[in-house]
């Protein structure tokens, strides 16, 4: 069953990737690589404490929020908006396929698909 939820995110970054190419802002490929990588900034949150780091890290990463995002963005035409949720989703769509999932407010090694090894 793993692996079937892997290939399901595997086929929702694909996705989310394939949809950026029709809503790319104009922006070079170049810029996209690094915004893709984006999210990831909510990381730091965790310099605070690991609640404030959890709270930062999941609003960022959350599909919901990404679908939320990308549905009002569409229907507003507010094509930034439609942007930063498909790009949103498909970071989170990948992180899942590296094996990071949301995190609980214990430690960033402890999240929904569950415990990180300390090697990762």
């Amino acid at each position: 069953m793993k692996e079937t939820l892997r290939l399901e995110e595997i086929a929702m970054a694909a996705l989310g990737i394939y949809l950026l190419k029709f809503h790319s802002l104009g922006l070079p490929i170049w810029a996209w690589c690094l915004l893709f990588f984006a999210p990831d900034i909510s990381m730091l949150g965790y310099l605070v404490n690991p609640k404030i780091g959890a709270v930062s890290y999941n609003l960022f990463h959350h599909k919901g929020i990404a679908i939320t995002l990308t549905g009002i963005g569409y229907f507003l035409q507010i094509e930034l908006l439609m942007a930063t949720g498909i790009l949103l989703l498909a970071h989170s769509s990948f992180d899942r396929v590296m094996g990071y999932g949301l995190k609980y407010q214990t430690s960033f090694n402890d999240t929904h698909i569950g415990k990180l090894k300390k090697d990762q």
